[in-house]
């Protein structure tokens, strides 16, 4: 519109100047040697405007005249650059689909027709990644850093080459030099980072850490969390030989992460530490109600060193209050009552336990309490096999590594908070019921047998001149019925019972094994009843298996067992019914004792007790 305008305005102002000269009447006299010439002023005007065209067009036509041999050339080159896009063009689309031959001859011809395009380089740098020659791609990653504008490119391909070599070393150097040179690069930033906390420069890494948060490359979220990982890593250093430093660190990632269980652990230990009882209660409270755990429960129940059992017990009824309905917080206050003596509670709280989360841990609990509490070795090894076949406890799990003890890396590929608190993968899907089956390998926990026994656990094998069982049509209950001397409450075996279940049970046999082993041999050849009695086989099928040949002696030798079976305690009428049973089925162990079970009241009632099924604890 404003040309529009100005085309008007200038038509005008011609229209207005010939107006004004053609009412002004003149001549116009030119004498030029001896030749004199007079014109009007309107036809002079035309005139001298007609010679200026002409002027202009004979200039222009001389112009293109003398620049032909530019714009031929420059056609030439026009058309040598648009050959060179399209082949780096189908080059870069030839490595994105995986064609590393196409994209390395698209690549040369596009070098050869782009001569100093860096564009090329890096296709043809790529290329040679591709298809493997990985000295050409790193001897031209490396000729890309003497170039600035390549410089960023070669450092990320010299990166990733060593990283493909597993050399950390130089690819921390290359990492650093890249963040260095640009200082927003993401994937620089996160490298760097990665190496620093896996080198345990926690400090360079909180450094590197609010470089990349103020280059936005991670959000504040992630960046608080990070932080306190860091500065928990930190704390757990310097807890040793700088306590105080070791409490600002641990403070201040308790502070970034209320939930981050690790920081504050050591926030209250350290707390603990320093006398400051009410500040580790209060940040142990405030992590257990993000996430209940069981370092949590034990920092906080040992807030104040020095307390008795019952003190503690009152301070983790306390904790627990603030998560009802949790496994952790049932266990937590099971092991402290169990640690004051308080039986009813702590049978209260392990029953709850097991609704919630019946796993390794609450089974090797139950089994520490029936020790402490009552002693039964045949109670104890029950919820001992259950706790062979229950689903593992949470563990710290980061890229499938199962670990005890928090780490703030990953130990697979260096990556920052990657341990969570959860159950291994392993044991995710377990679905067998650990209080309906029982594991084969319970059977090594049992004691020992003596050597006539030893054939199989179901199987004994007769001595010189003794029936076998199987053709006298009896049961052989095994080497477990004989009873075990109880251990005093707390003894060795609860506290070694939490370590492996198996073992524990197989060392505590193993203590009754070696005097009922020479008891058994130095008597079965002048009773054999006694002799089966020691070595824990059924009385009634020791003397079966003692019966004379001839049909008299054997009818009064049955009248005898069946006499013996009903008169010692130990035998079980409805064992000895039982002989024609298939023996290679497995042997189920029921839970006849829950957590509310107070026990036997004595060895009167527990001998004069009539037990249904087949037992191998008594």
């Amino acid at each position: 519109m404003i040309r529009l305008l100005i085309f008007i305005a200038l038509v005008f102002l011609v229209a207005v100047a010939s107006a004004w000269i053609a009412d002004k009447p003149g001549i116009v006299t030119l004498d030029w040697q001896g030749y004199q010439i007079e014109t009007g002023v309107m036809t002079a005007a035309v005139a001298l405007l007609g010679l200026l065209v002409l002027g202009i067009v004979f200039w222009n036509v001389a112009l293109f005249i003398l620049r032909t041999p530019d714009h031929v050339s420059r056609f030439f080159c026009r058309r040598r650059k648009d050959r060179g896009y399209d082949a780096m063009s189908k080059g870069l689309l030839a490595l994105g689909v995986g064609d590393a031959a196409g994209a390395g001859r698209h690549g040369a011809e596009a070098a050869k027709l782009l001569s100093g395009e860096p564009a090329t380089q890096l296709l043809l740098a790529q290329s040679a990644q591709l298809d493997g020659r990985h000295e050409e791609a790193r001897s031209r990653f490396e000729a890309m850093l003497d170039d600035p504008a390549l410089r960023p490119v070669g450092l990320h391909g010299l990166y990733i080459e060593a990283e493909r070599l597993n050399e950390p070393v130089a690819a921390r150097h290359y990492a650093e030099e890249a963040a260095q040179l640009m200082p927003g690069l993401d994937w620089a930033g996160r490298a760097v980072l990665g190496y620093q906390a896996v080198s345990g420069d926690w400090a360079d890494a909180i450094k590197t850490l609010e470089k990349n948060y103020a280059s936005k490359l991670v959000d504040k979220k992630t960046f608080r969390r990070h932080k306190a990982v860091l500065l928990t890593a930190q704390a757990l250093e310097l807890e040793d030989r700088d306590p105080d430093a070791a409490r600002q660190k641990a403070n201040e990632a308790h502070g970034l992460a209320p939930a981050l269980v690790p920081a504050a652990v050591a926030a209250a230990r350290l707390a603990t530490r320093r006398g400051d009882i009410r500040k580790a209660m209060k940040i142990a409270e405030t992590t257990w109600k993000h996430t209940p755990h069981p370092e949590l429960a034990d920092a906080y129940a040992h807030a104040r060193t020095g307390d008795s059992a019952q003190d503690r017990l009152k301070r983790v009824k306390s904790l627990a209050a603030l998560r009802a309905h949790n496994a952790e917080g049932a266990l937590a206050l099971a092991r402290a009552a169990i640690e004051a003596g308080d039986w009813d509670l702590a049978r209260a709280q392990m029953k709850a336990a097991l609704r919630l989360e019946p796993t390794q841990r609450v089974f090797l609990m139950m089994a520490d309490l029936e020790e402490r509490q009552h002693g039964d070795r045949g109670r104890v090894r029950e919820w001992l096999a259950r706790a062979v076949r229950a689903p593992s406890d949470p563990a710290w799990v980061a890229d499938g590594v199962v670990s005890d003890t928090w780490s703030p890396v990953s130990p697979v590929d260096g990556r920052l908070d990657a341990f969570v608190w959860t159950t291994p993968p392993a044991t995710r899907d377990h679905h067998d019921d650990p209080l309906e089956a029982l594991d084969e390998t319970l059977l090594e926990a049992l004691p020992a047998a003596p050597a006539h026994l030893e054939a199989t656990p179901l199987e004994r094998k007769p001595p010189a001149g003794e029936a076998s069982p199987q053709a006298t049509g009896e049961t052989v209950s095994g080497a477990a019925q004989a009873p075990a001397p109880a251990s005093p409450p707390g003894g060795a075996a609860a506290s070694a019972a939490e370590a492996h279940p198996v073992a524990d049970a197989t060392r505590a046999a193993d203590t009754a094994a070696p005097a009922q082993e020479d008891a058994a041999r130095t008597d079965e050849t002048s009773d054999p009843v006694k002799a089966a009695d020691a070595t824990g086989v059924a009385p009634a099928a020791a003397a079966r298996a003692a019966e004379p040949k001839d049909d008299a002696p054997k009818e009064a030798a049955k009248a005898d067992a069946k006499t013996d079976a009903k008169t010692d305690p130990k035998a079980d009428g409805k064992t000895a019914g039982k002989g024609k049973d298939d023996l290679s089925r497995p042997i189920e162990f029921p839970l006849k004792h829950m957590p509310d079970d107070p026990g036997p009241d004595d060895e009167a009632d527990k001998a004069s007790q009539k037990k249904p099924g087949f037992r191998f604890f008594n």
